[in-house]
């Protein structure tokens, strides 16, 4: 049986897919967390093969914190609470052992360090 711990991340972290700069506390606190994950994936790995420790980025959701940009989020992108989670579940359900150490996005795509 499988062991999942999921991290709630975000894309903003991701030093590779950083093009707007700005939200240096926020960009660098995830940066920081999937760096935590990756550490951990190899940690809890050696003593447990069957865990699974990924970041998760939920995507645009409706919320004070996206606020200040749902002008800019491309329509049917800016998800309800319940949406995200729904996606995220499904990137949950789907996960495989390889998976760990990794972040995911809502749509379940790898997003890259």
């Amino acid at each position: 049986n499988k062991s999942i711990f999921a991290f709630m991340s975000a894309r903003v972290g991701s030093i590779s897919d950083n093009k707007l700069g700005g939200w240096y506390a926020y960009r660098s606190s995830k940066a920081a967390l999937n760096m935590m994950i990756k550490n951990l994936s190899i940690e809890v790995g050696r003593k447990n093969k069957n865990a699974i420790l990924v970041g998760l980025h939920p995507g645009t959701v409706n919320s004070n914190l996206s606020k200040p940009f749902q002008s800019n989020v491309p329509e049917k992108k800016l998800f309800s609470p319940d949406e995200s989670v729904n996606y995220l579940l499904k990137v949950l359900f789907n996960l495989r052992s390889e998976d760990t150490g990794k972040v995911f996005a809502w749509d379940g795509k790898e997003i890259q360090p």
